[in-house]
């Protein structure tokens, strides 16, 4: 939801809203929120983004309850951004009572503390909640407030891991990058986390999280690190992570490689509406029958 700022806080077109993200192929959705006259807003940084979690809901429930699309998926990960002048329980109690009491309800929300197979949430949005503190005032404490992880080190740049119900999660998210001279080795590090573990698939569930935005003042906005500038192809600029993805995901699926997880992008649909098709073929390379909950 991140549209206004630029150069600082924008981090996706105004041409694609969010029904045009869901409709382009998009089922995961990084929402920062805000309080603001006592509602919450879509915010990134010190920008307000000019919507009210309410009409997120409002479209999310009118996607998930269509006919065509009733049977998708979105995750959503939310995370306070105000957290320095609100309260942290004001804050988790507004989600609440937003959820609970806005469009869909609680019904069109999967809410346990695990990762479900796809079959259990059709048609729901799977909650990913960087906040909530210890799970007060939501039903089930802890254990209602989504997928919660224990702890999110800040702009770790060798990533992360946590265990969840017996899944191991593994996490890049690197943001606070030096410059663009840095945005190969960003996106080498955040590429690889799609990719089996070292030594193959263990035994156990593993869910891939990683983040390919990036930014830092004054040589790392946030469209240079995504679109890059110049014309790097014929040696006068820098190409942008969004690029060097598009490269390595056709190179892994003409492989055959797996590559499994959820990716966030600034800039999604550049440089050339590739990156979401890519990603989604991604589905279907070394899928096992029925482990994602299907037969």
């Amino acid at each position: 939801m991140a549209f206004y700022g630029w150069p600082i806080s924008q981090c996706q077109d105004l041409s694609n809203p969010l029904i045009v993200q869901l409709n382009s192929g998009i089922r995961v959705l990084d929402v920062r929120l805000a309080v603001l006259k006592g509602e919450l807003i879509a915010f990134h940084g010190v920008y307000p983004q000019r919507a009210l979690f309410q009409h997120i809901l409002r479209t999310l429930r009118d996607f998930l309850s269509s006919p065509l699309s009733q049977s998708e998926t979105v995750v959503m990960s939310i995370k306070q951004e105000d957290f320095a002048t609100t309260p942290l329980p004001t804050f988790s109690k507004l989600v609440h009572d937003e959820i609970m009491n806005g469009p869909g309800g609680r019904d069109l929300w999967f809410l346990e503390n695990r990762i479900p197979r796809l079959g259990e949430v059709r048609g729901k949005i799977v909650m990913l909640s960087r906040f909530g503190g210890d799970g007060s005032g939501w039903e089930r404490g802890l254990e209602g407030l989504g997928i919660h992880p224990t702890a999110w080190p800040d702009s770790a740049k060798s990533g992360f891991s946590w265990t969840l119900k017996g899944a191991l999660v593994r996490t890049h998210d690197w943001y606070s990058i030096p410059s663009f001279l840095s945005i190969p080795e960003k996106t080498r590090l955040a590429s690889e986390v799609l990719l089996l573990p070292a030594g193959g698939a263990p035994p156990f569930p593993v869910l891939n999280i990683t983040f390919f935005s990036a930014a830092s003042f004054p040589l790392a906005f946030p469209p240079m690190i995504a679109r890059g500038f110049g014309w790097p192809g014929v040696g006068f600029g820098v190409e942008g992570v969004n690029a060097r993805l598009g490269r390595w995901l056709t190179e892994r699926l003409a492989a055959g490689t797996r590559v499994r997880g959820w990716a966030f992008l600034d800039f999604y649909s550049d440089p050339d509406d590739s990156l979401v098709p890519l990603l989604v073929q991604c589905n279907f390379k070394g899928r096992k029958q029925g482990e994602e909950g299907w037969e």
